[in-house]
């Protein structure tokens, strides 16, 4: 634990998540070492320095949305042509655990979960409180927990319900390098109230681990390194640098320990890429392609548009125009300035009891690992762990280097305003079956994240939140616009899709007592109908079904 100091007022702070003194599992510690006073203190100065910082740039989002809708066009930014067109800044240098990450795993804080992705044969681990974790009060301080131990080598552990033990490999080995993934900047975390106003939960994330392990980290001779997700504007990154100076600061650590990748999973953000390392030159550890929150992201704010409409989601692949243009950018901006660009997920999961269809789903998975390497990645992302010698396989032939930043990529011409809208799409259709496959991923996804997990296996693929984004989306900007389906010629209205969402909830309700498929049909359905403006995020839309408050408001004086 960090050493005691002053960090600020909890006058005006209420906590109302419960705070458990039991030990979960084997843990040797509880939810009651992890939410101290002082982290609490710590947590509550970050948000009380950055909050209003943080809402005026969420508002932002909304004025680019408006000129959007006007028919106004993203650009590249005539305000910051001087920090494209300066060659001479770089980023920082790689940081320890940071120079290789050829493969790299990901997943919720869930104990299970991170034991078996440190025992994965894979360079880096992103341990992930946002897309693939259902923000309960349980999965986030537990999560919080299992870090901890983590980073103690204590995280071993026996499930009682099986007497199965979980240990981590230790012989021979150096384990995965952790990297954490805060909530976006668009999420709260209602069970802390500030000054009568839920907690910034990018910040709560962020502030609980940096304080409990920055300095166990540095003893582990790594530091504390971070996925930042969904941002939409390069002074939401430099929002981040100020959040990392100041934390450094509070913990007399020095500037530039933290290091951050970025993810690049939205489309207003993929023009401002060299804005995006620029602010964060000091802490940065380069971009993501963060491929279906970037589809997703596309389709929201393209929404209004009926030129971008896109087809079903099987034929939207990385060799389209609009997503071969972002890596192709991505790539080029990362080497020229020294960072690491990261391919995207391969959601694939091994088909047990069917050995033609998994060597076809391997081979796919191969391919586009192939893909990414040849563009000039420098590494990738995995969901299961056996594709890692799928995606290790593919790299150490293909990249014998730790990375490969070494290599500019040289083009034909540079990618241009437009390159990054272009979606128009070979063989492009919309059927019957792609509204199906949509309504049935959507339905089974947010209802198991309305049950606690947010990394959900469907169809041989692990979903989370940013492919059931896709669906969402897609079934709103079909109705909207009355597409007509390639197959039948039948208009897509708000009926026909409201009928089959109900035709599904039927089906899929008598396997699973106790569900709650009605509250993610009718989320979905009221979307559809136009009943109420379509959301953000899917997590903002079903958040309040998973806040769980205490009736009073935690004595803040018990705590340790």
């Amino acid at each position: 634990m960090a050493a005691p100091r002053t960090y600020g007022s909890l006058e005006g702070v209420q906590l109302y998540g419960k705070v458990d003194s039991t030990p979960l599992y084997d843990s040797p510690i509880t939810p009651a070492d992890i939410l101290t006073k002082d982290a609490l203190k710590f947590v509550v100065l970050l948000h009380r320095t950055f909050n209003s910082t943080r809402k005026e740039l969420l508002e932002n989002r909304q004025k680019v949305q408006a000129k959007l809708d006007k028919g106004e066009k993203l650009t590249f930014l005539p305000e910051t042509k001087y920090i494209r067109d300066d060659p001479n800044w770089k980023c920082k240098a790689p940081a320890p655990g940071l120079t290789d990450r050829r493969a790299e795993i990901t997943g919720p804080p869930e104990r299970k979960m991170v034991v078996n992705a440190l025992n994965t044969d894979v360079y880096t681990y992103m341990t992930d409180f946002e897309d693939s974790c259902s923000p309960t009060w349980s999965n986030i301080i537990y999560g919080q927990v299992n870090l901890y131990d983590a980073l103690r080598d204590q995280i071993d552990f026996t499930l009682p319900a099986t007497g199965k033990s979980y240990k981590v490999k230790k012989e021979g080995r150096n384990p995965p390098t952790i990297i954490v993934r805060p909530r976006g900047w668009h999420m709260v975390e209602s069970h802390v109230t500030v000054d009568g106003e839920p907690i910034s939960a990018s910040l709560f994330d962020f502030g609980l681990y940096f304080f409990h392990n920055a300095r166990q980290l540095l003893d582990n001779g790594v530091g504390p390194y971070f996925y930042l997700p969904k941002m939409e504007h390069w002074l939401e990154a430099k929002l981040w640098n100020d959040v990392f100076n100041v934390a450094q600061d509070a913990l007399a650590i020095p500037r530039g320990t933290i290091s951050a990748t970025v993810l690049i999973e939205t489309l207003p953000i993929s023009y401002q890429l060299n804005e995006v390392l620029y602010a964060l030159r000091d802490h940065s550890a380069g971009l993501n392609c963060g491929r279906w929150d970037y589809m997703f992201s596309t389709i929201k704010r393209l929404r209004n548009d009926p030129k971008h409409i896109l087809p079903d989601r099987g034929l939207v692949t990385m060799k389209v125009p609009f997503m071969t243009n972002y890596v192709k950018q991505l790539i080029k901006v990362c080497h020229q300035r020294g960072v690491h660009a990261m391919g995207g997920m391969a959601a694939t999961i091994p088909i047990k009891n069917d050995a033609e269809r998994n060597a076809k789903a391997m081979q796919a998975v191969h391919d586009d690992k192939l893909r990414e390497v040849l563009a000039g990645h420098d590494g990738t992302w995995i969901a299961h762990p056996a594709l890692a010698p799928i995606a290790l396989e593919v790299f150490n032939k293909h990249m014998p280097t730790p990375n490969q930043l070494h290599k500019i990529p040289v083009y034909d011409r540079e990618v241009t305003e437009e390159d990054l809208v272009d979606t128009n799409i070979d063989g492009f259709k919309i059927t019957k079956d792609g509204i199906l496959i949509n309504i049935y991923i959507g339905l089974n996804y947010m209802e198991a994240w309305l049950q606690g997990s947010g990394c959900v296996p469907i169809n041989h693929l692990m979903e989370d939140a940013a492919t059931a984004e896709v669906s969402r989306l897609q079934l709103f900007s079909w109705v909207k616009h009355g597409v007509k389906l390639t197959d039948t010629g039948e208009k897509i209205t708000k009926d026909l899709v409201v009928k089959l969402i109900d035709d599904e909830v039927a089906k899929l309700s008598p396997s699973r007592p106790n569900n709650k498929f009605d509250i993610a049909a009718d989320c979905l359905k009221k979307e559809i109908s136009g009943e109420v403006e379509v959301a953000e995020f899917l997590t903002d839309l079903l958040y309040p079904d998973v806040v769980t408050l205490e009736s009073s408001p935690v004595d803040l004086d018990s705590l340790k």
